[in-house]
């Protein structure tokens, strides 16, 4: 069981359908990342380039309308040495060659350098411009771009000479941002390829510590346990992870070293009644014997057989009380009532020992509890306490409201608990006093059985003690039913 439960951790896939593994997961995400942010940085970067080229380009071609302006006024006119300065100023552009042309105040074409009418038409020009802004992009027949504006021009007195029609060849442009596009697909294509391989090393790398945590997982076994997680040069959140592993660990050795205990103490209890029955079995049958012989014989036996019972039945009410179940069948109780049924029911043995057992209550003072289940509880602290007492002494039982509380005391005057033995009084088998709890027929179960019934019912207990002054034990229950726990089958005997 316990090596299922560690292959289950160490393996959290076994059992159902194994999802994808942790280094592809941080691959899948890495390399998405990283190809959104070199899309995402290559795009701008294009992006920026070409509204770069774009805004130089108009700047240029504004440059060229204030300079057509500019030989206008000194050419006073001159419509042809305009045009010569323009063409043989373009001529010395090798990659951006300006054409324009010269539309009279009647609208019709006064002049053009030459080239211009070939690839655009005043009218092709003059359509586009209706449509778009003042400098805007056209293509010729050819299919060639060109960036175009159309402004007046002037001469030096102001006088309007017509409309100037100027465009830019963009060839040159265009191939920059080509040759730019193709790199930006050489690189997302690298990206691409690049990515994965690159986010799987560091997801191997990350994911190391963690395949360090689960092959430590892997060998341990029940007989292990005592075996950690070394997480010393772990990133933090391995660290946490190993620390809360190693922390599950410990509880799990500290159960099974219980269980073991428990175990054990079972077997001892349970074998010295049954080698009472079978050595008074043997002797009774070595010879043949009076009837008086076997019926002393078969009472020794009875009475072994009769607390083997209640060693069990002891047994298998803590065992179903940690188990799930129905709700505890809480009701109102009389508190007082609840204390003079336990007072009544050991009255007897008390009067034989000589002991005293008074009660002291105040009046209508109730709590929803589960009644078999707390008498018992009370039954096994008035049985314990007379245990420890001896003639004079005094038993008390009170009970006070404490806010949304009872508090319920058990106080006896008697022998008292030695001081290194109380914080174990409530372990399963633990016997502060072992020859005297043998002589009485204690099993060392009666306060583990207590502890576990307040647990149930959402309370506490304490217990305080002093040699040859007596034990004060304190059940602090809740009054209401605010923390229903599991039930089980019940027996008022103490």
């Amino acid at each position: 069981m316990v090596s299922n439960i560690l292959r289950r951790i160490s393996d959290p896939g076994s059992g159902k359908r194994k999802g994808m593994p942790l280094s592809l997961l941080l691959t899948g995400w890495y390399t998405t990342a990283s190809f959104l942010v070199v899309a995402i940085a290559t795009g701008l970067l294009y992006f920026g380039l070409a509204t770069n080229l774009r805004e130089i380009s108009e700047q240029t071609v504004l440059d060229q309308l204030d300079v057509c302006n500019a030989l206008a006024r000194e050419r006073a006119g001159d419509l042809e040495a305009l045009l010569q300065e323009v063409d043989v100023d373009s001529a010395a552009r090798r990659y951006q060659k300006v054409y324009i042309r010269i539309i009279g105040t009647d609208g019709r074409p006064m002049a053009a350098t030459p080239g211009m009418d070939r690839e655009l038409s005043p009218e092709r020009i003059t359509e586009a411009a209706m449509q778009r802004n003042r400098i805007f992009s056209i293509e010729s027949a050819t299919g060639v771009p060109y960036l175009a504006l159309i402004g007046s021009l002037a001469d030096s007195r102001g006088k309007t000479l017509g409309t100037l029609q100027l465009t830019m060849d963009l060839t040159k442009e265009q191939e920059i941002l080509a040759r730019q596009r193709v790199w930006v697909w050489a690189v997302l294509a690298a990206a691409l390829l690049v990515s994965p391989a690159v986010g799987f090393a560091i997801a191997r790398r990350g994911t190391r510590p963690l395949r360090a945590v689960a092959e430590t997982a892997q060998h341990i076994k029940w007989s292990t346990l005592s075996d950690r997680i070394h997480a010393d040069g772990y990133p933090s959140e391995v660290r946490v992870l190993a620390d809360a592993f190693n922390a599950m660990l410990e509880r799990l050795e500290q159960s099974f070293e219980r269980l073991s205990r428990f175990s054990a103490d079972i077997a001892h209890e349970l074998r010295n009644p049954v080698n009472n029955i079978r050595g008074e079995a043997e002797v009774a049958l070595k010879r043949v014997r009076t009837p008086s012989e076997y019926v002393e014989t078969l009472g020794s036996c009875l009475e072994e057989t009769v607390r083997l019972s209640e060693l069990i039945e002891s047994l298998l009410f803590l065992a179903r009380s940690e188990s799930p179940g129905d709700h505890l069948k809480r009701t109102d109780e009389n508190i007082a009532q609840l204390l003079a049924g336990v007072r009544e029911y050991y009255e007897a043995n008390a009067a034989e020992l000589g002991v005293s057992v008074t009660i002291t209550v105040p009046p209508g003072l109730t709590g929803e509890v589960d009644r078999p289940l707390i008498q018992r509880a009370l039954g096994n602290l008035v049985s314990n306490a007379l245990a420890h007492c001896s003639a004079g002494d005094r038993i008390s039982l009170s009970a006070i409201p404490q806010d949304d509380r009872i508090r319920i005391e058990v106080r006896d005057t008697g022998s008292g608990i030695p001081a290194e033995a109380l914080p174990r009084v409530f372990d399963r088998f633990y016997r502060a006093d072992p020859a005297r709890s043998r002589d009485s027929g204690g099993m060392g179960l009666g306060l583990a059985i207590v502890r576990q019934i307040v647990f149930l019912h959402g309370g506490d207990v304490e217990i305080s003690s002093e040699p040859n002054r007596g034990t004060n034990v304190v059940l602090v229950l809740p009054r209401s039913g605010t923390a229903p726990r599991v039930s089980f089958s019940k027996s008022a005997d103490s």
